[in-house]
């Protein structure tokens, strides 16, 4: 029996979509509800599995390609055995648009591929692709450092000579994701659109990491989960927006829109790129429940799962790029947000109190508004508030 494999249909306000990555090649046996495609949209990554034990007859469409919501991209019998091997005459109708995808490049990886290759320093020459054209997959990695080899080629990478500037030296031109470009987008568009301004404070950072000392062992015993800074930093947040309702609040045309909501955005890295999924209502949360949604926000980010409604509203986003080791940084606005808060990394640094120096861990904040909303005198009391919630947490428990 015949079936056809579509596009499913998209989300709103998206139009089309790319074909990212085939997993499976015409006449290869899989089976139901077996991952066939990942399809990349301006925000997700949508899968598309298998209705039935089979395999791929013909592929319509191939890596690359733009398609539309519904559109046929392949074809599919079910019924197959494993080992099925197509007829001649689809292998035809496969092997032209096969030899064109392997002719477009090899070596055009997708993100997630090239990050998987750069984070075991691989060499992408020994790593035999099972993709369409002999392209290399994200399984294909997975399987060349299981099986040893990927270990042997990194001494070989160190030790290997500088490479000499005279000879061919070329460059390797690769196509922007759908995902980066609408970042680039949004984040240009942020800049030229707004007032854009960043104020900066620094916070001791001592009694936060005195309270995860004296009762991260119970509270994970207890939640299931470590108590990390994040989920303090979130309810700071949430405080500090009861308390200038103008930092929660949104440009619309000539209106100025209040949320008596409170929706944080958290940046996360994926291999695709910076997204910023949602925590909702963050003012019934407690501390655990905050640990385990941003844990597994970014579990779903890092294995491509994240879905519309994940990354959908948010009235505030705060940005961790300590994680990564910066010191400061001046976060661009998420839009139409009106505020960004960025967390740096926490470092030792000799402070002057009462007369004396310590050296105590500091933290610099920056916040990033649009100044077409918010004034001096509300972006400087929202960072001050933040500060003295996180160098005195127990006005969070008291709500003073």
């Amino acid at each position: 029996m015949s079936i056809e494999i579509k596009v499913p249909v998209l989300p709103e306000s998206v139009a089309d979509a790319t074909i990212a990555t085939w997993h499976v090649k015409p006449g290869e046996a899989v089976s139901r509800d077996q991952n066939l495609v990942d399809i990349e949209t301006d925000k997700v990554v949508l899968e598309v599995v298998a209705p039935e034990d089979g395999h791929i007859a013909e592929f319509l469409a191939q890596e690359g390609d733009t398609v539309l919501a519904e559109q046929v991209i392949a074809k599919f019998v079910a019924g197959a055995v494993a080992g099925q091997e197509v007829t001649k005459a689809q292998a035809e109708a496969a092997a032209p648009a096969a030899e064109a995808a392997s002719d477009e490049s090899n070596d055009a990886l997708s993100p997630s591929v090239r990050r998987l290759i750069a984070e075991h320093n691989l060499d992408a020459s020994k790593i035999k692709g099972t993709g369409v054209g002999g392209r290399i997959t994200k399984e294909d990695v997975d399987a060349f450092v299981k099986s040893g080899a990927g270990k042997a080629a990194a001494p070989a990478a160190k030790a290997a000579a500088p490479v000499a500037l005279s000879g061919d030296r070329s460059d390797k031109r690769v196509p922007m994701t759908r995902l980066r470009k609408t970042i680039a987008s949004r984040l240009l568009e942020a800049k030229n659109s707004t007032a854009m301004l960043t104020t900066f404070n620094e916070v001791n950072m001592k009694p936060i990491m005195d309270i995860r000392k004296q009762y991260q062992d119970i509270f994970e015993k207890k939640h299931g989960i470590r108590l990390g800074f994040m989920s303090f930093y979130v309810k700071a947040v949430t405080e500090a927006l009861k308390r200038f309702p103008e930092v929660n609040a949104a440009i619309d045309g000539d209106d100025i829109v209040y949320h008596n909501y409170f929706d944080v955005s958290i940046a996360v890295s994926t291999p695709r790129g910076l997204v910023t999924p949602v925590l909702r209502d963050t003012d019934t949360m407690s501390l655990a429940d905050i640990e385990k949604a941003v844990r597994d926000l970014a579990i779903k980010g890092r294995d491509g799962k994240l879905t519309v409604e994940d990354m959908t509203g948010g009235n505030f986003t705060v940005t961790n790029g300590g994680v990564f080791g910066s010191l400061m940084s001046t976060p661009i606005l998420n839009l139409p947000q009106s505020a960004i808060l960025g967390m740096h990394a926490i470092k030792d640094r000799p402070m002057a109190v009462n007369g004396q120096v310590e050296i105590l861990p500091m933290m610099y904040l920056a916040l990033s508004y649009d100044h077409r909303i918010i004034d001096g005198r509300e972006s400087v009391g929202f960072l001050v508030t933040i500060k003295e919630f996180l160098e005195d947490p127990t006005r969070l428990l008291l709500d003073i």
